[in-house]
């Protein structure tokens, strides 16, 4: 992961700096249990840290003593025979085993009590970095930040989750600010939405046919799905600042299936050419050569597709969506090269038209 100052607020601490700072506290402050060490990290030193991540280093560390589960950090002293031998202790809720459907509505969270989210598609490392794959010190590195994998993988459960719910519910004659809410309150839900640690990280985008990205309704809109509308939506989850963009194209006349198999087909190949050391420029040459292998009929009319070329993909930071890297999708682009500990989203879009997008969103 690349170095900041931690002086400052916000800073995300290494696995070293964490235990270290804990040892630092405990050995002050002998009872102090998980919540008040993490209070102090987060409001004392400023440090960009979660309660689940201080708990397991703690763990790890064997910094937790045993005091019947109360973390040292009953206040009043008081345990269950002090207040009485009669009183019956409450039995401990069970989690729930599987998400409800068609209305999902059980937290991801509590779906993985242990913070074992699930991993999703692993693209293995390639040519010169292919030695990371079984590099003995690169794995144990990869250990001491999986508490970063963790949260990006919780919200990508989440963002899986509430994707598939609103794919059964966007259909024609629905009001678009409808979808909309409905997607946003069920990813409050899901995610259990607790500002800033974790929520809702952009307006959702539901931008329809000519319009390429970025509209979404205003309070009072009236814009109806209809069954020839091409629609792409997208919207954001995040987990203490680790964001999920990502986006997906929702259409009911098959007509179209070639245009979103080229864009699908060539989002995939961006993600596989994606990795450290590769150049930015590489990336965009291959989806384009893809996205361009396509055409699509519509009304009795060949149409070439295009990649949109003032369109493209972006780094992401935590808590800042647009991180100053740029992934273009066709070939030409910038050759700065990806660096480790980086996150990206790799973005495609495919056009009917010329390939380029106005300010006023038409793409023609």
């Amino acid at each position: 992961m690349s170095e900041a100052n931690n002086a400052g607020t916000g800073y995300l601490p290494t696995a070293e700096e964490l235990i270290e700072a804990i040892k630092e506290l405990k050995a002050a402050n002998p009872e102090f249990g998980i919540k008040k060490v993490w209070t102090n990290l987060k409001e004392g030193k400023g440090w960009q840290v979660s309660e689940k991540r201080v708990k397991s280093a703690m763990q790890e560390h064997g910094l937790i003593e045993n005091s019947g589960g109360n973390n040292n950090e009953n206040k009043g002293g008081n345990t269950d025979q002090q207040e009485g031998e009669g009183k019956k202790k409450k039995g401990k809720a069970v989690a729930p085993k599987e998400q409800t459907w068609p209305v999902p509505s059980v937290p991801i969270m509590d779906l993985f009590p242990n913070g074992d989210f699930p991993e999703g598609e692993i693209q293995e490392y390639q040519g010169l970095n292919a030695y990371r794959s079984t590099s003995a010190e690169l794995k144990e590195q990869e250990r001491l930040e999986s508490h970063i994998y963790q949260e990006a993988r919780e919200g990508a459960e989440v963002h899986r989750t509430a994707r598939k719910y609103l794919q059964s519910i966007a259909k024609p004659g629905e009001l678009m600010i409808d979808l909309c809410e409905k997607l946003e309150d069920k990813v409050r839900e899901l995610i259990k939405d607790k500002f800033p640690e974790r929520g809702i990280a952009f307006p959702t985008g539901c931008s329809i046919n000519h319009v390429a990205a970025h509209w979404t309704p205003n309070g009072g809109d009236k814009t109806v799905l209809q069954y020839d509308d091409i629609v792409k939506f997208d919207f954001g989850t995040h987990v203490n600042g680790r964001i999920i963009d990502c986006a997906f194209t929702h259409y009911f006349n098959p007509r179209y299936d070639p245009l979103a198999q080229a864009v699908k087909e060539a989002t995939n190949t961006g993600i596989k050419e994606a990795g450290i050391d590769v150049r930015l420029c590489d990336i965009g040459e291959a989806i384009q050569e893809v996205m361009e292998s396509y055409e699509v009929e519509i009304d009795g009319k060949v149409y070439p597709v295009k990649a949109i070329r003032n369109l493209n993909g972006h780094s992401i930071n935590p808590y800042q969506i647009h991180a100053g890297k740029s992934v273009p999708i066709v070939k030409g682009g910038d050759a700065t090269k990806m660096e480790e500990g980086e996150f990206y989203a790799i973005e495609t879009f495919g056009s009917t038209g010329k390939g380029i997008v106005h300010e006023d969103l038409e793409c023609r």
